[in-house]
């Protein structure tokens, strides 16, 4: 058997493909190509203005609540442990949440209507009674003396008393923990 040139091309040749089909597939490869663009181009502007909308929104909340300013350690306050060989970090923390005390963003508001303003916090551990006395001292207070006193029951997991006052059997005994506010 004898082939001749024109057999081998319509072998060699899928019948999608051929000179009369060339301009079809140049056509779809060119409209594909365009289609992505498109559509990459349209991805980004949609996110570019979904970026914009979300300053914006961050912005005016932020203006209307400080609450959204992230507060850096070591720069706007400082947190001391001491004496960790008595109650460990942990337990520490424990009676500071059930008190409320974790929120830096609350701790360092400034605003008396809807934030702490804490100046200072001192959480004493009393071995004897295994009990956490927190004292908080608010920001622009005259005097040096605790404005209010919390006492955390580390036993019971609960707190015992809070205010002004507070029962003289809860003496603290040694400071485990101090938080400062550093910046005005």
């Amino acid at each position: 058997m004898d082939m001749t040139n024109r057999d081998v091309r319509e072998i060699t040749m899928s019948k999608y493909f051929n000179k009369k089909t060339a301009p079809y597939w140049v056509i779809a490869v060119l409209v594909v190509l365009i289609a992505i663009i498109l559509a990459v181009q349209f991805k980004a502007n949609s996110s570019n203005q979904t970026t914009t909308a979300t300053v914006k929104t961050s912005n005016s909340s932020e203006k209307a609540s400080s609450s959204t300013k992230k507060y850096v350690a070591g720069k706007d306050y400082k947190i001391t442990y001491s004496n960790t060989n008595l109650t460990d970090k942990a337990t520490i923390q424990k009676g500071l949440k059930a008190s409320y005390l974790t929120d830096i963003n609350d701790l360092m508001n400034t605003d008396e209507q809807t934030g702490s303003n804490m100046a200072k916090i001192e959480v004493y551990y009393n071995k004897d009674k295994n009990l956490l006395v927190e004292n908080l001292f608010k920001n622009g207070h005259s005097s040096n003396a605790a404005t209010t006193a919390v006492v955390y029951d580390l036993k019971n997991n609960q707190i015992v008393n809070s205010g002004v006052n507070y029962d003289t059997n809860y003496q603290p005994s040694w400071l485990v923990y101090t938080w400062e506010r550093l910046t005005k």
